[in-house]
């Protein structure tokens, strides 16, 4: 269902497409031999080819091809067998070429499709109608000098996928599901790290309004926005805005704008270009790419299990809800590290330790799973104990901080510190008889039709065995004495 927003003269339907450019995991640049490691001094991963000095030709990259199939692949698409490299004409100061080697009309990549995950609980399907290969151009940097701006060529040339989605988003909420979907896919695939911070992973956000059932409006373009948080923001603040432009009898421009995050607003940057202003052509230094059926079907049988597999295995093998699958399968990492404890032990109770206890855990200290003091082992051989009744739930999270502490083994901790969940019923009984004893007024009123008091008499016979009796021996037993 279409997210309407209620405006001075109706509703408005909100419409947004995305171009994502996601950084290829590869050890060197598409057409260059040049490192393509992130972080290294301004100007010391550039080749002559890089740096477009004369005469030099470009050599493409064999396995960034197979990094875009995969990742075609992994989003449901169609693979082409033919695809062209094209020269896209603009410049910039950090374009050596004076153009970026491209693709145009023949991508690798056709259409295809993401299942996303909503906040409510449902699932969309977001086209997506091609993805192409094309060089990353170099950065200005203007901070450096009060008069002068910097060039630096590092990222000049590394390989880049850009995703075009169809405009089927309806809203910031579908917006950031997307683009945390397909962060995901090309994380799991290997293909993208999706550090957006680093501006390996970027979005340009499409943003358009129209009233319901009209033609789409006139878009603009919020470049390069690098993070879940700023794709919202900059929705919340540009749709407003369009929608003040035509409700006061004005036109909305084509055009490119950038998010501020300092001021929480969209600036304009430029007129949005039509692909006719960039004057493509075939690239006469590279020949058609030709990718034939049987290397596309063996790059398929290396794909891992995807996010949505995944999730839908988890929910139909270890019965756990939507939430908790997708919790679970956010990260590959985190995924297998559930499996781990889970394995031979309940799934449902493994998840609620892995979701709330632990990742609450590592939340709050800031620290990655990968640093965890709790091997997934370790968690389920905690939750082991609670299930064959050696510790109660309660003592089983005194036991989870000591781990969490000391990377001790829980059964270790438990025979230390002495923390064995009593079982024996002789042994309850007596402890249940010097509270019932110690207690004649209150058990008067219980009698007398106050069972509110059943909680008080549990209460103080889990004091006194200091935690250690098992509660349903416990209420058991207690409902025989006092009755």
């Amino acid at each position: 269902m279409a997210k309407l927003i209620q405006g001075e003269t109706g509703e408005w339907e909100i419409v947004i497409g995305m171009e994502v450019h996601a950084q290829v995991i590869t050890k060197s640049k598409l057409f260059s031999g040049s490192s393509s490691v992130f972080g290294a001094e301004p100007n010391t991963h550039v080749s002559l080819v890089d740096a477009a000095m004369p005469g030099m030709l470009p050599v493409l990259n064999e396995f960034v091809v197979e990094q875009a199939i995969k990742t075609g692949l992994g989003i449901n698409s169609k693979i082409n067998n033919t695809s062209i490299f094209a020269r896209k004409n603009y410049f910039y100061p950090d374009l050596p070429q004076g153009y970026q080697i491209s693709q145009f009309e023949d991508p690798i990549v056709g259409e295809g499709v993401i299942e996303v995950d909503l906040p409510d609980g449902t699932t969309k399907e977001i086209g997506i109608t091609r993805m192409h290969l094309e060089q990353d151009a170099g950065k200005s940097v203007h901070d450096q000098h009060p008069t002068k701006s910097f060039v630096d060529l590092n990222r000049s040339g590394c390989a880049l996928m850009e995703i075009v989605s169809e405009p089927d988003i309806r809203g910031p909420e579908e917006a950031v599901a997307y683009l945390s979907k397909l962060r995901m896919i090309l994380r799991y695939l290997g293909t993208c790290d999706g550090n957006m911070e680093e501006g390996s992973m970027r979005a340009d956000v499409n943003i358009s309004v129209r009233k319901p059932g009209d033609e789409l409006g006139t878009r603009a373009e919020i470049k390069n926005v690098n993070s879940l948080k700023a794709v919202q923001q900059c929705i919340d603040y540009e749709v407003p805005r369009q929608i003040e432009i035509l409700e006061d009898g004005g036109e909305v421009v084509q055009e490119t704008r950038l998010w501020d995050p300092a001021k929480n607003e969209t600036r304009s940057m430029r007129s949005k270009e039509e692909a006719h202003d960039y004057r493509y052509f075939p690239d006469p230094d590279l020949l058609p790419l030709h990718v034939s059926n049987d290397q596309i079907e063996s790059i398929r049988k290396t794909l891992p299990e995807l996010p949505d597999q995944k999730k839908h295995r988890f929910m139909d093998e270890y019965g756990l809800s939507l939430y908790d699958a997708s919790v679970i399968i956010a990260e590959q990492a985190r995924a297998d590290y559930y499996e781990k404890v889970s394995n031979d032990n309940d799934s449902k109770l493994a998840a609620n330790w892995v979701i709330n206890e632990l990742l609450g855990i590592l939340n709050k200290n800031e620290t990655p799973l990968s640093k965890s003091p709790i091997q997934a082992e370790q968690l389920g051989g905690l939750i082991a104990l609670i299930t064959d009744n050696t510790i109660s739930g309660k003592i089983a999270k005194d036991v989870f901080a000591e781990m969490y502490k000391t990377s001790k083994d829980a059964a270790a901790i438990v025979e230390e510190k002495g923390l064995k969940q009593v079982t024996d019923t002789g042994a309850i009984e007596a402890v249940i008889d010097e509270v019932i004893a110690e207690n004649p007024d209150n058990v008067a009123k219980y009698k007398g039709g106050k069972d509110k008091l059943f909680g008080f008499f549990v209460g103080q016979v889990m004091k006194k065995s200091q935690g250690k009796a098992n509660p349903a021996a416990v209420n058991e037993l207690l409902k025989k004495k006092l009755s």
